[in-house]
C-alpha cells in the first residue's frame, strides 16, 4: 500500500513541475549555467568525437585506394607464383612488387592479407618452416577452402618444427573450419599423424576412424582402414 502512495505521490509531483513554469524556468537556467561553466569539457568532447570519425572515414577511404592499388602490383606477382617462379613471386623483378613489398606496403588491405597466404605457402615449399608460421598466421578469409586450406598448411609447418600440439590444434581447425567431405578426409589423415608422432594412439585411431566412417568414398579411406589396424595392432600391446 505505501508502495502505491510512493508512487502516486511521485507522479502528482511530476504534474506540478511541468504545471510549473517557474520550476520548469529554473530548472533550464541551472542546466544552461552547467554546460557554461564546463563548455570547455563539453568543447573538447564534441572536438574529439568529431576527430574520432573523421579518422575512421579517413582510414575507410585511404584503405580502400590502397587495396585498388595493390591489386594491381599483386597481378604480377601472383603469375610469378603459378609459374613457380619464386623469387621474384616474393621480391618482385625489379619492376613490379613482390609479396612481400606488398605486404610491407598494404599492410592493412585485403590484397596484403591474401599475400601472407602466398607468402607463407612459398616458406613452407622452400623448407622456411617458422617463417612460413608467422605468415599463415597473419592470414584470415573468409571463403573456407582457402582458410581451411591455410590452416592445414600451418600445421603442415609445426608439424616440421616438431611442434605437433600445435600442428594438432591447426589441423584441427582446418578440419572444422565449415567441414567438407572434399578436404575433411585429408586433413583428418594428417591430424592422425600428427597424434601418432605425439605418442596419441587413442586419438590417431579414432581420426582415422573417422575417415572410415564418414568418408568412404574419399581417396583416404583404403589407407585409414591400413593405418587404423595397425595402430590399434600397436595400441593392444
Amino acid at each position: 500500500m505505501a508502495t502505491k502512495q510512493t508512487k502516486k505521490s511521485q507522479s502528482e509531483h511530476q504534474h506540478e513541475l511541468l504545471e510549473n513554469p517557474e520550476e520548469i524556468k529554473g530548472r533550464l537556467e541551472r542546466g544552461e549555467a552547467f554546460i557554461r561553466k564546463n563548455s570547455k569539457i563539453f568543447g573538447g568532447i564534441l572536438v574529439g568525437v568529431i576527430l574520432l570519425i573523421a579518422a575512421i572515414l579517413y582510414l575507410q577511404i585511404d584503405t580502400q585506394n590502397k587495396n585498388t592499388k595493390a591489386q594491381a602490383e599483386m597481378f604480377q606477382a601472383v603469375y610469378y607464383f603459378e609459374q613457380d617462379s619464386i623469387e621474384f613471386a616474393l621480391n618482385g623483378d625489379g619492376s613490379n612488387a613482390g609479396f612481400l613489398k606488398i605486404i610491407d606496403d598494404y599492410g592493412r588491405t585485403d590484397v596484403a592479407n591474401l599475400a601472407h597466404f602466398y607468402v607463407g605457402s612459398i616458406y613452407l615449399s622452400q623448407g622456411e618452416f617458422q617463417k612460413a608460421v608467422d605468415h599463415l598466421k597473419q592470414f584470415s578469409a573468409d571463403d573456407f577452402f582457402v582458410q581451411a586450406r591455410a590452416f592445414a598448411l600451418l600445421g603442415d609447418a609445426y608439424m616440421e618444427l616438431d611442434n605437433t600440439k600445435d600442428a594438432i590444434a591447426a589441423y584441427k581447425r582446418a578440419i572444422d573450419h565449415k567441414e567438407n567431405k572434399f578436404f575433411a578426409p585429408r586433413y583428418l589423415s594428417k591430424l592422425a599423424v600428427a597424434y601418432e608422432e605425439a605418442g596419441d594412439l587413442d586419438n590417431a585411431i579414432k581420426a582415422y576412424g573417422e575417415i572410415e566412417d564418414k568418408y568412404f568414398e574419399s581417396f583416404e579411406y583404403t589407407n585409414a582402414r591400413k593405418h587404423k589396424a595397425r595402430l590399434e595392432g600397436l595400441a593392444s600391446k
